[in-house]
């Protein structure tokens, strides 16, 4: 996960507009008219539609696999490895799996190798939801307590892994039993290269993926997941989410309502600096759901090298995916 951001940095982070790409993504309906986002209720059944059971279990496996490769930040041979496992994984899952591949000039001449990987459902429907997490982790653990170990690159259990582990699953769950809508799913790359500070060099993948989109490309809505597998997880409403998609978030906080699924609550979150930004930018209205107080505000496993397995459960993310998979199979054609 990237960073806290303040109002005023706002206009630095978000993409100005978005360009075609030769058809890459299946087109989606119309644009909203501008300043009022649409209402959801007349595209969505109740919560308690036809689905299958969301396995936490197998989405703490997805989360093992990645972090047995280590850490995967860009130019790594986790991030080499990391790629190759994601994209073989998803091959027979998916109707359809795309490697948005491009690079970044990084830090000290290195030049950045990355790649957003696209998995779709239903690729010729017009209606579409897109769902994302980014796969990388954090080249640097800043905040680690033990000063000596600031610049170890962290293993991103749940800064990273988390958000992947459950969209597995749910790909998994959408090959068995097909979506009513089209889906997308998308691993973003270079989410977390950046220095503190330096917010030019966070998000890129999303920021990528904003820029090249086709124009007519523009999903119901979308979710972004980040953080999503603490212990102790607790997932406020973040404020960003709010502003640029209040229908998007009381869909799904209702829907976690419906469902009895407690770690969604009402509070006010913070506002937070992720890959929803440039999304919302572009024209989709995307939700971050996300626990930044990892574990807790007391106590910080955020970019340090204790944000590890054992900090992560099956519990927090099968009621992550509960609930996602209960908005998508609510979608109405």
């Amino acid at each position: 996960m990237a960073n806290h951001t303040l109002p005023s940095l706002v206009a630095l982070m978000l993409i100005a507009g978005c360009s075609k790409n030769g058809g890459q993504f299946p087109a989606a309906g119309a644009p909203p008219e501008a300043g009022k986002p649409p209402s959801l209720e007349a595209h969505v059944s109740v919560p308690a539609a036809p689905r299958p059971a969301f396995r936490g279990d197998n989405a703490f496996a997805y989360l093992k696999a990645q972090t047995a490769f280590g850490p995967r930040n860009p130019g790594s041979a986790g991030h080499r490895e990391c790629l190759a496992y994601l994209a073989s994984a998803l091959r027979p899952l998916a109707d359809n799996v795309r490697l948005q591949e491009f690079t970044h000039s990084g830090y000290g001449g290195e030049q950045l190798r990355l790649t957003n990987i696209i998995a779709s459902y239903r690729p010729a429907d017009r209606t579409r939801v897109l769902l994302c997490a980014h796969w990388d982790t954090r080249p640097r653990a800043e905040q680690d307590e033990t000063r000596s170990k600031r610049n170890d690159p962290i293993l991103g259990a749940n800064d990273g892994a988390s958000g992947v582990a459950v969209l597995l699953e749910l790909a998994s769950m959408l090959k068995d039993s097909p979506p009513p809508v089209g889906v997308d799913i998308i691993f973003l790359d270079g989410e977390d290269y950046g220095k503190e500070g330096d917010h030019a060099s966070y998000l890129l993948g999303s920021r990528y993926f904003a820029e090249h989109k086709p124009e007519d490309y523009l999903p119901r809505f979308g979710i972004l997941l980040d953080m999503v597998g603490d212990k102790f997880l607790d997932l406020p409403r973040e404020q960003y989410s709010v502003r640029y998609a209040p229908d998007v978030v009381d869909m799904v906080w209702k829907t976690a309502a419906y469902l009895g699924v407690t770690q969604f609550n009402d509070e006010k979150g913070e506002e937070i600096m992720d890959d929803h930004l440039p999304l919302n930018e572009a024209g989709i209205q995307t939700i971050d759901i996300i626990d930044f107080n990892y574990p807790d505000n007391t106590n910080r496993y955020w970019h340090t090298t204790q944000d590890t397995p054992e900090h992560c459960s099956a519990e927090s993310l099968g009621a992550v995916g509960s609930v996602l998979a209960a908005v998508v199979y609510a979608q109405v054609p």
